[in-house]
């Protein structure tokens, strides 16, 4: 039946299959320049799950150095409540202090998201062992072993993170690395050594100079 003439139509109603909420300020996480941004990527390969390390909790506290997988190395700087559409939302402050950024991880989503304690010791030797380890280098494409090679990094797994590290490390009389792989393998050793100077209650330089020591090992 077709309306009277000069009678407007309804407004379409909203697709809330596809509409999303607007982000809420000071809730969005910042991400960092991607090292790959640029190569051709590869076939996608579904990011696997975060995996609990060492010295897990339920419990972060302020003064814990914890790890968010994007991020590296962070410090809590308390647990507090936050409005969010009508409800209260318990969030854990973290502060990167070298990306001078504050993230705002819901304390029930905590664990989905990635964010755990410093690994176990066990764990940081697993590590350790594979820096000691021989070089595995895919025959692929490198835009497809850069995509393998970030997801590593973006694990917050330190075994994974090593062999990042220990796959393109260079000694002396080896081909140089190219750029981006040079980007790629700091971003590795950085994340690495951060966790590794938390633990041991030093400086990240202090850090490397260990994992280099391991790497000639």
């Amino acid at each position: 039946m077709k309306p009277p003439a000069g009678a407007k139509s309804p407004p379409p109603e909203p697709d809330t299959a596809t509409s999303r909420p607007p982000a809420r300020r000071g809730m969005a996480e910042t991400q960092a320049p991607s090292p790959t941004e640029g190569v051709t990527p590869g076939p996608s390969r579904p990011m696997p799950p975060p995996k609990p390390l060492g010295n897990q909790g339920n419990e972060f506290k302020a003064g814990d150095h914890v790890v968010y997988p994007t991020h590296g190395v962070g410090q809590v700087q308390g647990i507090e409540s936050m409005a969010v559409a009508g409800t209260e939302l318990k969030v854990i402050i973290v502060t990167f202090e070298e990306n001078r950024m504050t993230l705002r991880v819901p304390l029930n989503k905590a664990a989905s998201s990635g964010l755990r304690k410093l690994a176990n010791h066990d764990m940081m030797g697993e590590a350790m062992d594979t820096l000691k380890g021989r070089a595995r280098i895919k025959r692929t494409m490198w835009s497809r072993r850069a995509q393998e090679y970030e997801q590593k990094i973006n694990s917050g797994d330190p075994v994974q993170i090593a062999e990042v590290v220990r796959d393109l490390h260079r000694n002396a009389g080896q081909p140089d690395q190219s750029f981006s792989e040079r980007q790629i393998y700091e971003l590795a050793m950085d994340r690495l050594a951060a966790e590794v100077a938390a633990l041991d209650g030093s400086d990240k330089n202090a850090a490397m100079n260990k994992l280099l020591e391991h790497l000639k090992s």
